[in-house]
């Protein structure tokens, strides 16, 4: 395994959402509070970034349809980017102005499952949700401070989901209907492992999973164990994604919000975006059939 390898100094606020686009051939990725959607070209290095109206805390694309869905801070929106437009669906959470949503990804079905989160991280207001096709809107679990990272079992039965602000993943299992059961823990972080952030899952069922604070990524085996560690150059890690044609490249996302002119100094790469190989393959990326 080789070292993190720097592909772009984005200096993001706050990176998150990294998504592969086989169909693009790039890396989409988001810088929330900055109100920006980014993308890296894997061909060239080619960059380019478009400024959204509204926090967005994640982006993915839609099946068989040109453009993006888009998680602003209390609606889901359509993001075109030939012409740039977006054209708001369906709001979220409008009685709760001080939650945003947060983070977001899509089951094999096409269904997105996203995240709420209480911006100043204090109370248990947030909600995990599914996004069916016809743009409805399904609470589907409860009580988080800051929801985020869910991902899917290859077989697409569990989804993984965190509340980083305790410190945990959780397991459920996804009924026939969309409903969840059998919420249990997955993962406890220490203090000296940080926070549980964004997560994607390899093609053995493994969780790989980005340590706000912990600079690190961590390989979880189905049984919850920890199986492999990846040092990272800066502290902020938020989440990682499998890419490139074989899904065996695996592209991670970090954030410089909040770090001292002090801290800065010992991570200048913070809020870089960067390559690990993961001596894996991930699974293909799924799309809205919205």
């Amino acid at each position: 395994m080789t070292a993190p390898r720097l592909l772009l100094d984005a200096k993001a606020n706050l990176g998150e959402g990294p998504l592969w686009s086989a169909r693009d051939q790039a890396i989409y990725w988001t810088d929330i509070k900055v109100k920006k959607l980014n993308r890296y070209r894997l061909a060239d290095g080619a960059t380019h970034s478009w400024d959204i109206p509204d926090t967005i805390g994640w982006a993915v694309e839609r099946r068989g349809k040109p453009g993006f869905i888009v998680g602003l801070a209390h609606a889901i929106a359509d993001v075109t980017l030939d012409p740039f437009t977006v054209t708001r669906r369906c709001e979220i959470e409008r009685d709760k102005p001080a939650n945003r949503l947060n983070d977001a990804k899509v089951d094999q079905q096409g269904r997105i499952w996203f995240g709420t989160m209480h911006n100043p991280e204090q109370e248990a207001s947030g909600s995990f949700y599914r996004l069916d096709p016809d743009f409805s809107v399904h609470q589907v679990d409860t009580g988080y401070i800051v929801a985020n990272g869910p991902t899917f079992s290859p077989d697409g039965r569990t989804v993984y989901h965190t509340d980083s602000f305790i410190r945990e993943i959780y397991r459920f299992e996804i009924e026939a209907d969309g409903s969840l059961t059998n919420k249990r823990v997955f993962a406890r972080f220490t203090d000296e492992e940080g926070y549980p952030d964004g997560m994607t899952t390899d093609c053995d069922g493994c969780l790989w999973v980005a340590h706000w604070a912990g600079w690190r990524i961590t390989r979880f085996r189905p049984d919850g164990t920890r199986d492999q560690v990846i040092p990272m150059p800066v502290s902020q890690v938020t989440s990682c994604t499998f890419g490139g044609d074989n899904l065996d490249r695996m592209f991670v996302t970090s954030a410089r919000i909040g770090l001292s002119d002090a801290q800065l100094a010992k991570e200048p790469l913070a809020g870089g975006l960067f390559e690990v190989d993961p001596g894996t393959a991930g699974l293909p990326t799924s799309q809205f059939a919205g």
